[in-house]
């Protein structure tokens, strides 16, 4: 197994110490004072001292980038090539009830494409990464994507709108087509560890609509190191800034576009 890069590591680092002080905000979630931002759409006090947490660390082995995180925003670096992409809690929805399924999300994009990712999961302890032309590893495995290549044979993650949210009849109807030809359909609430899960080849594909980039910038380096295609759910290529995302095996891709989209 190649070791990790000095840039790995940095990241490697940065989700680990931000998982300690998530690992002791999950034991008392039901304490804590959250703000509503929008429908079904939460921060808390979790949320803000993790990517504290990740700022002051990527900062500290990376001066120059920038940053786009999830709660601070847009930072300016002087290097105009790089710049972090940071969801410090995606599943915060899990992980204010208790739901041990959400992960540390840190993306590098390189000349606004995905080019490494880390995502870590800290109850599980199962860390995804990937940089490119270096392989998808989960831990110290090499994964890989699925090899499978019918349809009734898959099992497919989703993202679905809560009520009220724009979009969510669409998604419905799209669920509804994958799940009459698929083994399955699962919506676990967050779109970097389904992502990581498509890498891994536990999930033969995801899709879903209304994301941000950091929702996925991390997610889709991983899916791409580990063998599979990424693209908008239209088949565009500008997934990390459009909202929406499928990401698939290379055997069953453009079947998958086509039932979603109900071609």
């Amino acid at each position: 197994m190649p070791q990790a890069s000095a840039l790995m590591n940095v990241m490697i680092t940065a989700a680990r110490k931000a998982a300690r002080q998530l690992n002791r905000d999950f034991g008392e979630a039901q304490a804590l004072q959250v703000t509503r931002k929008g429908i079904a759409d939460f921060v808390s006090k979790a949320d803000l001292r993790a990517e504290e947490i990740i700022h002051e660390t990527l900062s500290a082995g990376r001066s120059k980038y920038g940053f786009v995180m999830e709660e601070r925003g847009e930072i300016e670096g002087a290097d105009n090539s790089n710049r972090w992409i940071v969801d410090p809690l995606d599943g915060t929805t899990n992980f204010l009830h208790g739901i041990p399924h959400f992960a540390i999300s840190i993306a590098l994009e390189r000349d606004r494409q995905a080019y490494a990712g880390v995502i870590y999961n800290p109850i599980t302890e199962e860390l995804f990464r990937a940089e490119k032309g270096e392989g998808a590893f989960l831990n110290d495995r090499r994964i890989r994507v699925s090899g499978r290549n019918e349809l009734s044979e898959t099992v497919f993650a989703c993202g679905l709108p809560f009520a009220g949210m724009e979009g969510r009849e669409l998604a419905l109807e799209e669920t509804k087509r994958v799940l009459e030809k698929t083994a399955g359909v699962r919506r676990f609430g967050s779109a970097a560890l389904d992502l990581a899960f498509v890498a891994a080849g536990r999930y033969d594909a995801f899709w879903e609509r209304g994301l941000n980039i950091w929702d996925v910038a991390a997610g889709a380096a991983i899916v791409r190191e580990a063998g599979g295609i990424v693209s908008e759910i239209e088949g565009g290529n500008k997934h990390l800034s459009a909202g929406s995302i499928i990401a698939a095996n290379g055997e069953i891709y453009d079947s998958a576009r086509k039932l979603i989209l109900d071609k």
